[in-house]
């Protein structure tokens, strides 16, 4: 009868497509997914992300077969994993260096979405929860940096966790829930160590599931940011500019995955500390409560974060203060806002400038870091480009991008360091750059002279 659906009827196959739609989800997701056909390397890291992920599952598996969650046991049960332990060795630095790997390739991966503007319509909810993921993994590495407990896990757990004492009344209510103690102890390690094995990568796994469902629902995006199911089809109705993902792409994504491995390999047995960025020289002794490092720096992912958080000092919020009343007035004499906003907007940023001078810095700093992640969120609305990808946007905006690259790359390293006067300096300025690309964006993505998109996806084999 048409309409109805159609299953193998003989065999196991058969069997299971009765009870299970297998060969129908197959069709959906793989065979009959058409992707366009201009994918470029960039369309590599959204698989190698899922790889990734593979791999943190297994080795975190193993490890958790010999590892002790007890402050006592913690260091001396991860030495035991590197020397004794068959294989041990290996699949503790497989595990850490997938750690930085993944926010090498995730980092990638967002990169592509913000120069083919694969955030916007009809992708916001694939990008929202793209956003959703990365904050997961955030949490998910913090968590887990604890655990060998050793100098650094120790020291950084409690710097960053004292931070939440920062927040206005519940703050140091705050802090000790998440620690479980008056400091970072067995409590904190026990509570870490369950969300970082059983409940974060709970909501993750959940997360990817609903990000790659988001994704084959709109269809993927290209580097022309042209929808092929609004182009030309054939007979059937499959898009002339669009091939099947499997084998296509399932074939072509091979080549991401050995170069990957290659590189992923190198790292594991010839560098895995990556002169003590992917692990800190520090972590080698265990955790002193009774002695500080000289130097408190998290894992070089967190780092440009950091130094937003460590560039708002109580100088800088006069600075930050100053630029919201300056803000206030020009949209208040030349702002074009309708209706009631003219006059809510301005006073929104009358009163923020007031609070950052009423409210401790720490807390400004705090908010900061977190809302240099959050902005992203807002990501699709704040583009106001009438072109998707920057291959049609004015050469101006390309400089904009390259600068941002290049400012959070200066963020995270100037994060690795100790601070000073010239370091806090640049991280200001870096902050305001980071600020200012987002919260400008509706205002300079619609300037200047945009390329005409092509019809058709542009396409050149390789």
């Amino acid at each position: 009868m048409a309409g109805e659906k159609t299953v193998e009827t003989t065999g196991l196959l058969g069997w299971i497509d009765r009870r299970f739609p297998l060969t129908s989800m197959y069709k959906e997701h793989m065979s009959e997914y058409y992707a366009p056909k201009n994918f470029n390397f960039w369309y590599f890291f959204g698989s190698l992300a899922l790889l990734v992920l593979v791999i943190q599952i297994v080795t975190g598996i193993f490890l958790v077969m010999n590892y002790k969650p007890d402050a006592k046991l913690a260091f001396e049960s991860v030495e035991y994993i590197m020397r004794e332990v068959p294989g041990g060795w290996i699949i503790r630095y497989m595990h850490s260096t997938g750690a930085s790997m993944f926010f090498v390739v995730v980092y990638l991966h967002m990169l592509r979405g913000l120069f083919y503007g694969s955030y916007r319509k009809p992708r916001e909810l694939v990008w929202i929860f793209g956003v959703a993921i990365f904050l997961c993994l955030m949490a998910e590495a913090f968590m887990g940096y604890l655990l060998p407990w050793g100098q650094m896990s120790y020291w950084g757990a409690q710097v960053i966790v004292n931070l939440f004492s920062a927040i206005p009344f519940i703050g140091p209510d705050l802090a000790i829930f998440i620690r479980g103690d008056y400091v970072v102890s067995d409590a904190t390690l026990n509570r870490f160590f369950a969300l970082h094995v059983i409940a974060v990568p709970l909501v993750l796994l959940g997360l990817v599931v609903a990000h790659l469902i988001a994704l084959h629902e709109v269809g993927s995006n290209n580097p022309d940011g042209i929808e092929i199911k609004d182009g030309p089809k054939d007979a059937q109705g499959r898009p002339l500019d669009g091939i099947p993902f499997h084998p296509y792409y399932s074939v072509h994504d091979i080549l991401g995955v050995a170069g990957f491995l290659i590189v992923f390999a190198a790292i594991v047995f010839f560098a895995p500390e990556m002169g003590g960025y992917f692990l800190e020289f520090n972590n080698f002794s265990p955790a002193d409560a009774l002695k500080t490092p000289p130097h408190i720096a998290p894992v070089w992912y967190f780092t440009p974060f950091y130094s937003m958080l460590r560039a708002t000092t109580a100088d800088f919020t006069w600075v930050l203060a100053g630029a919201s009343v300056l803000g206030a007035l020009v949209l208040f004499v030349k702002g074009k806002l309708p209706g009631i906003w003219r006059l809510a907007v301005p006073a929104i940023l009358i009163a923020v400038a007031v609070l950052l001078r009423v409210i401790d810095a720490k807390f400004w700093g705090v908010v900061a870091m977190g809302g240099t992640v959050v902005i992203l969120f807002f990501l699709p609305w704040l583009d106001k480009s009438p072109v998707k990808s920057i291959r049609y946007r004015p050469g101006w905006h390309k400089v904009l991008y390259a600068i941002f690259l290049v400012n959070f790359l200066i963020l995270g390293y100037l994060g690795t360091q100790a601070p000073n006067d010239l370091f806090n300096l640049l991280s200001q300025i870096g902050t305001v750059i980071y600020l200012a690309f987002f919260l400008l964006m509706p205002v300079w993505s619609r300037l200047g002279t945009f390329k005409p998109e092509p019809d058709r996806v542009t396409f050149r084999p390789h």
